[in-house]
């Protein structure tokens, strides 16, 4: 993305995703030596907080520091910035700083870590959340409660969410215009975006492409499995989390939430998942969206801007994106991700993660809490580079000057359509995207590969997830 500095979400979307999932499978058989009590400590006093690669850029690190010192003047705070492909490299080297003595005490995860920190890494924050609940009930009060499940493991939060982005659908207005379509209504239908699709192949010149897609865990074919129903995995919920549920949220908010969600079972090759992997190759045959090998992703600003693409799924990063790159606002504008059987949608979130290496974990819980404030949040997210977890946050004012006009639409995919969850995270999370990224590709190299490639894949995730982390 052509933006001042890379987001989170960005980096593993459009970054170099091979090397960096290699890199953290072949740590993983390392973890219990790991995150053994005979790693040695470091030699100095400060509270080190490690993030991804330029995710925080050096005026926001400053405010964010100085924020923090003015309620705590006793903690001495670094701000680390560990350069990165993607969260797995960013994974597999925090890893190496664990083994080499070196470990951060506080980590910057997304979603696709979440469950992977938790059960080998992370501390859970519960008695530090039960200890401040009063403190803490503006900011429950602020977010959504899925954001929040998501960030839970087995019963116990490890996290608070600071942002998210669900994969909701961006048009360049110049190529909806040439249609002659408006834009289309919340409650659209697949069969709705295949003809816009078609209007806008038809309306079009050379070298356009309708919809790009980007082979990802988040983005790619999950969009299109939730919207039909189903999941690369099987679902459920862990049992737990009333604790949190009772003391923060309404009985209304608070209906059939679990202690944070369950992915085992592989199913690619479920009716459903064919289904959506059937739909996809009839898309390529007719010309009307890219080959996956070509979700790449990393000049979509570039052709997005320059309309030749007319559509693609993205979260409220790209707002910030777009304006970097230029774009006006009203050249631009997004909706929710169609309906197909249900129009559940995707997400990924991320938060700070308190690593149990850590000698300082009171004063790792006192800036993961200040990081949830809104004066810090305020000061994270003031280049609109992503969607804030606290609901009050997302206004008119964010995106005056970036747009989109329909800008309602990224927390109304949590508030409209409450089935909405999370990308497909098990702790093997690494394993399960590179083979989805692989098969995916196979699967949908011609128009009779889909069967044997989802065979395959399913074989293979059932390796992955018989293997423990």
């Amino acid at each position: 993305m052509t933006h001042p500095y890379l987001n989170r979400r960005s980096l593993l979307r459009y970054g170099a995703y091979g090397a960096g999932a290699a890199a953290l499978a072949g740590t993983a058989a390392n973890w219990d030596r790991l995150t053994g009590a005979d790693i040695p400590a470091r030699d100095d006093n400060a509270l080190v907080v490690a993030t991804l690669g330029a995710a925080v850029d050096p005026a926001t690190r400053s405010a964010l520091t100085e924020g923090f010192g003015r309620l705590h003047p006793d903690i001495e705070l670094r701000l680390v910035a560990v350069q990165a492909t993607d969260w797995s490299d960013f994974f597999a080297k925090i890893l190496t700083q664990i083994a080499a003595g070196r470990a951060p005490d506080v980590v910057y995860v997304a979603t696709e870590g979440v469950q992977l920190f938790a059960r080998r890494l992370g501390v859970p924050l519960d008695r530090w959340v039960r200890r401040d609940a009063d403190e803490l009930r503006a900011y429950f009060a602020d977010v959504h409660p899925s954001l929040v499940e998501s960030m839970m493991y087995e019963g116990s939060l490890y996290q608070l969410p600071l942002e998210f982005n669900a994969a909701d659908v961006y048009f360049n207005t110049d190529v909806l215009n040439q249609t002659g379509a408006p834009l289309p209504p919340a409650d659209w239908t697949r069969e709705d975006f295949t003809t816009l699709l078609r209007a806008m192949k038809n309306s079009a010149g050379s070298g356009f492409t309708p919809y790009f897609w980007t082979n990802r865990l988040w983005g790619g074919v999950v969009p299109w499995l939730f919207a039909n129903d189903t999941n690369l995995l099987t679902e459920s919920k862990a049992p737990g989390g009333t604790w949190l549920w009772d003391t923060f949220y309404p009985p209304e908010q608070r209906r059939d939430r679990g202690g944070g969600f369950r992915w085992r079972t592989p199913q690619a090759t479920a009716d459903r998942v064919e289904e959506v992997y059937d739909y996809l190759a009839e898309l390529i045959q007719e010309r009307l969206c890219s080959r996956p090998e070509a979700g790449g992703g990393n000049n979509l600003v570039g052709v997005f801007s320059t309309g030749r693409v007319g559509v693609t799924p993205a979260g409220g990063f790209w707002a910030g994106g777009l304006a970097a790159a230029g774009m006006k606002a009203s050249a631009y504008d997004v909706q929710h991700f169609p309906r197909w059987r249900t129009q559940r949608h995707q997400y990924g979130a991320a938060g700070y993660a308190l690593l149990r290496t850590s000698t300082k974990q009171d004063a790792a819980w006192e800036f993961i809490k200040y990081t949830a404030t809104t004066e810090a949040m305020e000061q994270l997210f003031q280049a609109n580079q992503t969607t804030p977890a606290r609901r009050s946050m997302v206004d008119s004012a964010r995106y005056r000057e970036t747009g989109p006009a329909n800008w309602r639409v990224f927390y109304d995919t949590l508030d409209d359509y409450p089935a909405t969850g999370p990308i497909p995270a098990p702790p093997q999370s690494a394993e399960v995207e590179q083979l989805l990224i692989q098969h995916t590709g196979t699967a949908l190299s011609h128009p009779r590969a889909v069967r044997g490639a989802l065979r395959q894949l399913q074989t293979d995730l059932e390796h992955a997830m018989e293997r423990d982390i």
